[in-house]
């Protein structure tokens, strides 16, 4: 079965999503200024999840005040574990409900779980997401940081049902590669090893939206690769554990490079890589400042080569 992407279930002029996992968002603090530029701008898909803090509240107030939830694609996730596996009915139906609420609601454009339990049979997930499909609260079901052996057990399954499959994934995809597991049951998509898992994605329409595109802010230029320490510094745990390697220096070297080349910036370079992906990859974008984001939106203007590709991802 082909799915529409989610870029066209909404009415954006960016493959762009707002993406709400940083700081202001998760504390609470008055985002207005930057949702409205965003929504301006034409960035009307928005990324969040039950475990981003006040996130949810935060955009469902906005939307409440600005009566603009039907020129939105709201995509939310539950499930997060919180010290333990969560990945059960009763969990997903508390998480799904608390977040309608949350966001003021009466339905979802896409669901997602954000992490896998791999003990759990799918049978029982996939059945309850699919009240909510039949219930007209969510028109779309997906997977963050679910293997794609496991994404395809639960189409396997929802196929042989007569049920709605996930049709999105949320895993990581950015030039640089994720080495090590930064936050516990990461999963991603990038380079050659997972080449055919983009091409099984591409044949079953599943849209990809990927988070980290920066590599957590490896990529976003601020630190160079001739400044290693600093860089590896300005890291938290996750970020060091999960792209702080030799071979990553050499992709931010070369993105350095090129940036200076085409005039723009090392974090235009980097959303450029995945935004040229044959895929049609949607990136989840945080931008703390209205300045930031413009430059984000800026990076949809850098066409980049497959051989520019190929060079930057140290295949050339």
């Amino acid at each position: 079965m082909q799915y529409v992407r989610l870029e066209k279930i909404s009415r954006p002029v960016s493959r762009l999503l707002f993406g709400c996992a940083y700081p202001g968002m998760v504390a609470g603090e008055d985002q207005t200024a930057l949702l409205d530029q965003a929504f301006e701008a034409g960035i009307t898909a928005i990324d969040t999840a039950e475990n981003y803090g006040k996130s949810e509240l935060i955009l469902g107030e906005w939307m409440a005040a600005r009566k603009n939830r039907e020129q939105l694609t709201i995509l939310t996730k539950g499930c997060h574990p919180y010290g333990h596996p969560r990945v059960t009915p009763e969990d997903l139906r508390h998480d799904f409900h608390q977040s309608l609420e949350r966001l003021r609601t009466d339905y979802v454009d896409v669901y997602m779980l954000h992490r896998d339990d791999p003990q759990k049979d799918v049978g029982p997930i996939m059945e309850t997401l699919n009240e909510f499909v039949r219930a007209g609260k969510t028109l779309r079901i997906g997977a963050s940081n679910w293997t794609l052996a496991r994404v395809r057990e639960a189409n396997d399954y929802a196929h042989a049902h007569g049920l709605e499959p996930f049709s999105v994934i949320s895993p990581n995809y950015a030039l640089a590669r994720q080495v090590g597991d930064p936050w516990g049951g990461c999963t991603s998509l990038s380079g050659d090893e997972h080449a055919a898992d983009r091409a099984w994605c591409a044949r079953e329409g599943i849209t990809v939206v990927a988070y980290a595109s920066l590599a957590h802010g490896f990529l976003s230029g601020k630190f160079r690769s001739s400044e290693p320490e600093r860089l590896e510094a300005s890291l938290d745990e996750g970020g060091r554990r999960g792209y702080f390697c030799p071979e990553n220096l050499e992709r931010l070297r070369r993105a350095e490079h090129m940036a200076a080349q085409k005039g723009c910036t090392v974090a235009q370079i980097a959303l450029a890589y995945v935004l040229t992906d044959p895929l049609g990859i949607l990136p989840a974008i945080s931008a703390t400042k209205q300045r930031h984001l413009q430059a984000n939106i800026a990076a949809l203007d850098i066409a980049l080569t497959e051989e520019e590709r190929a060079w930057l991802d140290l295949r050339a």
